[in-house]
């Protein structure tokens, strides 16, 4: 499919070029009509001509749609995070680290601390640090890079779509190379929750299985025949809870225990994580709607889909802020309300005006405050 949109990308493409081009050229580029119903092999050797004429190369065309490409060539930088706007790159140990999308880490790393400040059990001494650091790695760069990984695999045809530049719609890294770096953080991740389990002196392995368990739930998430990410309200829910209440059970596993009030109060704090989730959805609007994907945006149209998006967020916030009002934590419930003012201000100032221009500067201003407010929720529990 993707072949078939780059052949007549640049078919097109080529036209464009032929009439603005001056008459000294006209002979060179210009595109037989009958090519559109000769053959595809013949199609494809007269794309090859074409694209040499006009200064193009081959290759390059082949990896990625030249309308939909980053605007001036991309930078290194996001390339390496794996946002949009990333570099075209040719190292395959920088190709490996972007489809692991480094940005979406932190989140992860910080539900750990979460869960361990949320434990009341964590001790800043070497041992504590040492195991919250590895904590940290399993739930990172092994299993969210992990889940991406795998997500960019299944999503590869959405891609050739939204993002035809990508890594794996553009054939800058193979098939066997994605499916072995799949594996292998799966099994490097799985591997340090076992050890963690070990180290903390588990008799029930409570970590090996909270990672195995968030592991199927972002494979069925992302691979048919259930393939969450196809309804947009439970493939959210199960992204948010992904993101927040599972790091910081196992933060708060390996230090303490977890009790039903802090699985209640994560799982709603996940709503939020629905919310976030949401954000990302509108860059993608075309090829869900292509694929027959109900996300919120394509279900409900742009316009109530920010809205549900800002609503599931705020909201969500504000219960919890009442929660711990109710268990008699003034100073945290109002410290928490003071954090989400900020978060209304950017929703009005970036993300309600243009979700798609501004998601980016959105979730960068606003989502610190959103963080903070987790370790405030986390703070008022342990206490």
């Amino acid at each position: 499919m993707s072949s078939v949109l780059n052949t007549v990308s640049s078919l097109r493409l080529s036209r464009i070029y032929t009439s603005n081009s001056n008459s000294n050229n006209n002979n060179h580029l210009r595109v037989p009509t009958h090519s559109f119903s000769t053959p595809a092999s013949v199609s494809f050797t007269r794309r090859r001509l074409t694209v040499r004429a006009a200064d193009t190369d081959t290759n390059e065309v082949k990896s990625k749609a030249p309308d939909k490409a980053p605007a001036g060539g991309g930078s290194s930088f996001n390339q390496l995070l794996g946002i949009k706007g990333a570099a075209q790159e040719t190292n395959k140990w920088k190709i490996r680290l972007q489809l692991t999308k480094p940005v979406t880490w932190p989140p992860l790393v910080w539900g750990v601390v979460c869960g361990a400040a949320a434990s009341g059990n964590f001790h800043w001494n070497l041992e504590d640090v040492a195991k919250s650091i590895l904590c940290m790695i399993m739930s990172g760069p092994c299993l969210t890079g992990y889940t991406q990984t795998l997500n960019d695999w299944y999503d590869r045809e959405i891609d050739a779509i939204n993002e035809p530049y990508r890594p794996i719609p553009s054939g800058a890294i193979s098939e066997n190379e994605v499916i072995t770096q799949i594996w292998l953080l799966l099994l490097g991740g799985l591997g340090i929750a076992a050890l963690l389990d070990v180290w903390a002196g588990h008799d029930f392995p409570n970590i090996f299985y909270l990672a195995l368990g968030g592991s199927l739930l972002s494979y069925i998430y992302s691979a048919p025949p259930l393939k969450l990410k196809q309804n947009g309200w439970i493939g959210n829910f199960a992204l948010g809870a992904s993101y927040i209440s599972l790091p910081w059970w196992a933060g708060q596993a390996l230090f303490g225990t977890i009790t039903p009030d802090i699985i209640v109060l994560t799982l709603l704090y996940s709503i939020a994580g629905l919310g976030i989730a949401i954000v990302n959805d509108f860059k993608s609007i075309e090829g869900d709607k292509a694929l027959g994907l109900q996300s919120l945006p394509v279900a409900f149209g742009p316009e109530t889909a920010k809205w549900i998006c800002v609503g599931a967020i705020d909201i969500t916030q504000i219960s919890v802020a009442g929660y711990l009002l109710g268990a008699g934590k003034p100073y945290y419930a109002l410290t928490l309300l003071a954090l989400i003012v900020p978060q209304v201000v950017f929703q009005f100032q970036y993300f309600l005006k243009d979700p798609v221009k501004y998601d980016v500067k959105y979730q960068a201003s606003a989502q610190p405050f959103l963080v903070l407010g987790l370790l405030v929720t986390a703070l008022a529990t342990s206490h």
